[in-house]
């Protein structure tokens, strides 16, 4: 079975964030942390995982991921802050969620 993550990574606690879908939230991590991927997460050095769900489906990935992208900076920041107040890397915790 595989398994679904939408993410948001963040480049310091309030800062800049990243939301995006993976089937490998190491490697994701990993990839951010690295600045391997060109682009927006390089550029604004967007390397602390500070939330993440795990959708059923990667269409109900897909969906949440567009929906969180059009909400407001302010929710974003609610949704974050109820699990993680201080935006502590949640990178250590994730090392052996990956199901593939």
């Amino acid at each position: 079975m595989k398994t679904y993550f939408l993410d948001i990574m963040a480049s310091k606690e309030r800062g800049t964030t990243y939301i995006g879908v993976t089937n490998n939230l190491s490697r994701r991590v990993y990839e951010h942390k690295n600045e391997l991927v060109e682009g927006f997460s390089k550029k604004y050095q967007t390397h602390l995982l500070v939330y993440f769900e795990e959708p059923k489906t990667m269409y109900d990935a897909i969906l949440r991921e567009k929906q969180l992208k059009r909400w407001k900076r302010s929710w974003k920041i609610r949704l974050i802050e109820e699990t993680n107040q201080k935006w502590r890397d949640l990178s250590k915790e994730i090392i052996f969620m990956d199901k593939d």
